[in-house]
């Protein structure tokens, strides 16, 4: 065995773990404990690894710059590096982290050639970006757009792959609905619609080919219900209404299932209602209070 320690001593370490320990050696990184995690007891690395090598999962969200910047000053100003990001190394002898990039690129700017990361042999933890990432909260197009980016990840490699199988990965169905409306409409408003998506959206049990189907054909149907609700915002605003959750409102006004706990139908019934509830919506008999009632109704 190498010269990195291992806890328990007592125990031996799997071939592929060690193998993994010697693939880090051989990439430029330090090898400094194998070890058992304490909740699962699986096996992990803890590792010094050459930033160059490390990278963020293709599938994440976009770097806040603000927050990197707050990053560098933070590390400055403890001269300490003292949260390691978490890595699993791809076949091709890339180390991805979905959980640290914020960190990684802070390093990066300092002008570092290293960093401490926990390597994780399982390479499935790179799709559970959600469940990892408490580093800087995502919002609903930031979730979105990470799913379906996992999404496409996914089709890549496995067609035979249900959706279902990735629900806790994805962690909400509506994440890949949405997601595929940010990808084409960056400024999309998709928030407005989270109280009745969670209702109505729900996993498919199909092959991520026929399952992405189907999503483009919700995403579309969606983008029909926006397509009517954004001119009655805009009329409401023309007639001096500012509020905040403005549009959060029209689309509670039109939503059937406010707040039933059982829901009976499905999401084309339940779009394709909000759709018909929007033609018949005339911004010009709107009350102030009414649009105050839809907010207190949502879920938002």
């Amino acid at each position: 065995m190498a010269g990195w320690s291992v806890y328990p001593h007592e125990e031996i370490v799997p071939d592929e773990v060690e193998l993994l320990a010697s693939q880090i050696e051989e990439d430029g990184g330090k090898v400094l404990s194998i070890y058992r995690e304490p909740y699962g007891n699986n096996w992990q690395l803890f590792a010094l690894l050459p930033l160059m090598k490390v990278q963020p999962t293709p599938f994440q969200r976009d770097l806040s710059n603000q927050h990197v910047d707050r990053l560098q000053e933070v590390i400055k100003e403890l001269d300490r590096f003292l949260d390691p990001i978490i890595v699993i190394r791809t076949h091709e002898g890339e180390y991805w982290t979905p959980n640290g990039n914020h960190r990684r690129e802070a390093m990066v700017q300092l002008g570092k050639g290293m960093i401490a990361a926990i390597v994780v042999p399982d390479v499935k933890v790179a799709y559970q970006i959600l469940a990892l990432n408490t580093e800087k909260a995502h919002n609903i197009k930031e979730k979105a757009l990470e799913v379906i980016r996992m999404y496409r990840g996914l089709l890549s490699e496995d067609g035979s792959i249900k959706e279902t199988d990735y629900a806790f990965h994805f962690e909400e169905a509506y994440f890949v609905t949405l997601g595929l409306i940010y990808e084409r409409r960056e400024r999309f408003s998709g928030s407005a619609y989270v109280p009745i998506l969670r209702k109505v959206d729900s996993f498919l049990e199909l092959p991520l080919p026929e399952a992405m189907k189907e999503r483009e054909k919700r995403a579309e149907l969606l983008e029909g219900v926006d397509s009517l609700v954004e001119p009655i915002v805009q009329s409401l605003r023309e007639r001096g209404f500012n509020q905040p959750f403005l549009k959060q409102a029209v689309v509670s006004k039109v939503n059937p299932i406010k707040r039933k706990r059982i829901v009976e139908i499905d999401y084309y019934e339940a779009l394709n209602r909000m759709m018909r509830a929007l033609k018949r919506f005339d911004p010009a008999k709107i009350t102030p209070e009414e649009l105050a009632a839809a907010i207190a109704e949502g879920e938002f």
